[in-house]
């Protein structure tokens, strides 16, 4: 069966059971109400981690390096944000597992290490000047 369809149908009806299991013990209006939270919660936690992520990129810009890190985890961030806003605690779970800058760090790492950090190269031209005198600019004009 492909991996994809399997997500599909799997990843709805975990979250389906899980929100009953949930709603039959806290109650359906707690369930909904904690849903909302974990999803505000969560997209203000993703904004954060984003602006230090971006402040982060651009300082290893300055360092004249690749910001691999920062572009995956940035990336992550985005990941994460949607998963938080759609409803469910399966998708919560991962989307605060992937804000947390540890496990984040710890999830990314095989990814990022695939791309060393490498230096900008920078184009260097190398070359002299020499002044003509007013008579060899007029030799050449002519």
């Amino acid at each position: 069966m492909n991996a994809v369809i399997l997500f599909i149908i799997g990843i709805p009806a975990i979250e389906i059971y899980l929100m009953i299991k949930v709603g039959g013990v806290i109650g359906a209006l707690n369930t909904i109400l904690l849903i909302f939270f974990t999803a505000i919660t969560g997209v203000y936690f993703a904004k954060i981690a984003g602006l230090s992520t971006l402040k982060s990129g651009l300082g290893q810009l300055v360092k004249n390096e690749i910001p691999i890190y920062e572009i995956i985890s940035g990336a992550a961030l985005a990941f994460a944000a949607v998963l938080l806003i759609v409803p469910g605690f399966l998708t919560d779970i991962v989307g605060f597992l992937l804000i947390i800058p540890i496990t984040r760090k710890f999830l990314l790492r095989p990814i990022s290490s695939k791309f060393a950090s490498r230096k900008i190269k920078e184009d260097i031209i190398e070359g002299s000047v020499e002044e003509n005198s007013k008579e060899d600019n007029d030799k050449i004009t002519k």
